[in-house]
């Protein structure tokens, strides 16, 4: 089963920079993305063979995510179960047979960390939200989850230590997640790769210089660790700030 997920720094302005082509040549079983930044009817996406699964933020122009399917789900739910997070349509969760596959887009901190303590708690919730599924089937989790975890997950740690992003909080979430039953599945098969980004900065050249942070995830439940069968970083795909990411994992689809 191929699975991609891809923070398209909004869907529509992808669109128009090659977002179709990419999916139609990658022929993912399930695509996701995150920061769609459109309303219901602002843009229509006509993919034949896919179920589509939309979660628009009340605030337009702004987060949101969408599921693309080959199979339909036995399930969908929208948004993790408090008011706060699912207002800004951060998460959906499709059930199948085997799995379930949840896609989210975590809240930045901004860079003065005002909303550190939301993003914070978020992570809490989260993670109960996880662990439950998780005692019912295996979960299957991606996005933009707005942390490099460790040092080697971006280019310049040092001087981002205290940032958005790479505050020891946030590590430490992500941390506490892992060790609740989870593997980063492209660090789990490339533990020691460096450079390996999916977001830069639209600062100048800083894309072409390779200097990123991988912060776009797809995280497994430990019961599929035998199924992680590859992890990929598409750098070569442009569109987005971010680039998308690919897991295979041995499954009947």
């Amino acid at each position: 089963m191929k699975l991609v997920s891809w923070n398209v720094n909004g869907i529509r302005a992808c669109v128009g920079k090659g977002f179709l082509d990419y999916f139609h040549e990658i022929d993912a079983d399930i695509f996701c993305i995150q920061e769609t930044k459109c309303q219901e009817g602002q843009i229509e996406l006509s993919i034949e063979g896919y179920h589509q699964y939309w979660n628009y933020a009340q605030k337009k122009g702004y987060s949101g995510t969408a599921i693309f399917s080959k199979k339909q789900p036995l399930s969908v739910k929208y948004g993790i179960g408090v008011a706060d997070y699912d207002n800004e349509g951060r998460a959906i969760t499709l059930e199948y047979e085997g799995f379930y596959l949840v896609t989210i887009y975590t809240p930045n901190s901004q860079r003065d960390l005002a909303r550190l303590d939301f993003r914070l708690t978020w992570e809490e919730v989260l993670r109960e939200y996880l662990l439950e599924l998780d005692s019912h089937k295996p979960v299957i989790i991606c996005g933009d989850m707005n942390v490099a975890h460790q040092e080697i997950d971006l280019k310049n740690p040092k001087s981002n230590i205290k940032n958005s992003g790479f505050t020891p909080e946030e590590r430490e979430k992500m941390t506490q997640l892992l060790n609740a039953g989870f593997i980063d599945s492209f660090r789990f098969l490339n533990p020691e790769q460096i450079e390996a980004y999916t977001w830069w900065s639209y600062m100048n050249k800083v894309r072409e210089r390779n200097i990123g942070w991988r912060i776009d995830y797809f995280l497994v439940s430990k019961k599929f660790e035998q199924s992680i069968a590859n992890a990929q970083i598409h750098s070569q795909i442009m569109g987005s700030d971010h680039c998308p990411v690919l897991l295979k994992l041995n499954l009947h689809k």
